[in-house]
């Protein structure tokens, strides 16, 4: 089994191959190497769009607006997820981004990742039938796990959610009294029913 270092490795130098600046292959040298720590076919994926870079000509965009709309071309994934990790903060303004026709879509969402992180919310993505929830650029989770290639993706819809608590005032507020009693001092009965050493060395 190939270690992440390497595909961290393998991954930059195809991208320098190609032509990509070493700021870029190195980001996604990265972007792989998560990929595949969260269990993702990215190293599969990038293959494929490597190989029919040079024949396909895509989509490019430098400013990431509310609708992204393309004609013909498929968006590229690697431009759009810098220039959607560059514009983030203000992007989170409009509430909800959507791009259509992206080529490669695995390929994206590790960008969208680390904007989670950038913003300190979850991001919840949808492209064509599939769902993503990038946490904190800590996991992905979603309902797509096959190791296969995932060419293109017509509809993505990006929305930031709010942070919300799972549990209820009422739970935090019974927690705090069960860590509250952390700090009463015990009694013998408590001593005697808890391990270790009982109440003389002895025991």
């Amino acid at each position: 089994m190939r270690s992440l270092s390497e595909i961290d490795t393998i991954s930059k130098r195809a991208l320098r191959a190609k032509g990509f600046s070493w700021g870029i292959s190195e980001e996604i040298g990265k972007c792989i190497k998560q990929l595949e720590l969260f269990g993702l076919p990215g190293l599969k994926n990038l293959n494929q769009y490597l190989k029919i870079y040079d024949q396909n000509k895509f989509q490019k965009v430098k400013l990431v607006s509310k609708k992204n709309i393309s004609e013909n071309k498929f968006h590229c994934p690697i431009n759009s997820g810098i220039s959607f990790l560059d514009q983030i903060k203000s992007l989170e303004t409009l509430g909800s981004i959507q791009f259509n026709k992206i080529a490669y879509p695995v390929l994206f969402l590790p960008f969208a990742s680390r904007a989670s992180e950038v913003l300190g919310k979850k991001i919840l993505i949808k492209m064509d039938e599939k769902e993503f929830i990038l946490n904190f650029n800590q996991s992905i989770f979603g309902n797509y796990s096959k190791n296969e290639i995932w060419e293109n993706a017509n509809t993505v819809l990006i929305s930031f959610l709010n942070n919300n608590n799972s549990f209820s005032e009422q739970e935090w507020k019974e927690m705090t009294k069960f860590a509250n009693d952390t700090f009463v001092d015990e009694s013998d009965e408590l001593k005697e029913k808890s391990a270790g050493a009982g109440l003389t060395d002895n025991d």
